[in-house]
């Protein structure tokens, strides 16, 4: 018996590993209390590390490549053991590969909306989710921290703590950007560059790289969405107060032509076709205004005469007939009404 076990440690002479593509990180080669051949033959793959580890300590790792191992190529280990230069023998050790690959399209989401801290808002709840790749950086901090002395360790027993790291540092990234957070919601590139930073050393600890992360979706909100789209449609018409009163009147409108005015049944329908033409009124008159370079009315029908023209210039009249145009097209003006306004502008031009 002892013959043969002598005969079996003999058959350790090829050591290698052939990766089976199903998200294995970390794979031990099997011993079965086999010993190492002195001068076998080790084969690490590119996108592989091979680490010896004995008695717990990790010894040598090694690169891609093909490798004769003796004392003068296991130069840590040789140490440890205490070999001198003409010894022969099979030795013991614990081989690992480590796969260094890029693992691809890692999902993470928030399950539950998160609770971050923004300097214009004050608290805000939001919901996001996108994907990250990552490979493994420091196979000896890898072992060390995480897959220890498992047989096998793959990047499903890895994914949730990889997905808490990324919840844990969304406030973070937010606050260390220094960004308001409307900024990097409206900015999904902006957001996944400042959350990747934040994570990047987090990742680093536990021997691992972080390659890419993209946000894929921001939802926030139904009070947020609002001003995020206020602000967008602020960027649209610019700086100019007159014609951002003009914008919000035109979006105004259709909910009051829709019921929004308040009320129920007949009564509420009055008050909402009562405040629509009110507020066409007051569009008009808001238009003539920023055409004439005056102030715009006061949300009544009588208001105050608009100012006499000071000037018109080409490039205003042009910007009022887009904006008209804008609202014939989404039915607030009829085309009689849009051609009677055209014309009276054209003339200025004269």
């Amino acid at each position: 018996m002892a013959l043969m076990d002598f005969i079996r440690k003999q058959f350790i002479d090829i050591i290698q590993w052939t990766e089976t593509g199903d998200g294995t990180l970390a794979w031990r080669f099997p011993m079965a209390e086999m010993e190492i051949q002195n001068g076998a033959s080790l084969t690490v793959r590119e996108s592989q590390v091979a680490v010896f580890v004995n008695e717990g300590q990790v010894a040598d790792v090694f690169g891609p490549g093909m490798y004769k191992l003796t004392t003068q190529t296991l130069p840590v280990l040789t140490y440890l053991k205490n070999w001198d230069k003409l010894f022969e023998s099979p030795f013991k050790s614990d081989v690992y590969f480590f796969s260094t690959r890029q693992q691809l399209d890692q999902k993470w989401g928030t399950p539950q909306p998160i609770t971050i801290r923004d300097k214009d808002f004050g608290a805000v709840r939001l919901r996001a989710f996108g994907n990250y790749a990552f490979r493994i950086s420091d196979p000896k901090a890898f072992h060390t921290n995480i897959s220890g002395t498992r047989d096998i360790y793959s990047v499903a027993d890895l994914d949730g703590q990889l997905r808490g790291l990324v919840l844990q540092n969304i406030s973070n990234a937010i606050a260390g950007s220094g960004l308001p957070f409307l900024d990097l919601a409206a900015n999904q590139i902006m957001f996944a560059d400042a959350l990747a930073k934040q994570l990047q050393p987090e990742f680093a600890k536990l021997g691992i790289q972080l390659d890419s992360l993209t946000v894929q979706s921001v939802s926030l909100p139904e009070e947020l969405q609002k001003i995020l789209d206020q602000k967008i449609g602020m960027g649209m018409v610019g700086n100019d107060m007159g014609k951002f009163m003009q914008y919000q009147t035109a979006q105004a409108i259709p909910r009051f032509a829709e019921g929004g005015g308040g009320g129920s049944g007949i009564a509420g329908d009055a008050m909402g076709l009562g405040a629509g033409v009110a507020l066409g009124q007051v569009l008009a008159q808001n238009l003539q205004a920023g055409l004439q370079g005056g102030t715009p009315a006061a949300g009544t029908a009588g208001g105050a005469a608009p100012a006499a023209p000071v000037g018109v210039k080409p490039e205003d009249v042009m910007a009022t007939l887009e904006k008209l145009g804008e609202l014939k097209s989404k039915g607030i003006l009829t085309q009689e009404e849009f051609d009677a306004k055209k014309a009276e502008l054209l003339k200025k031009l004269v």
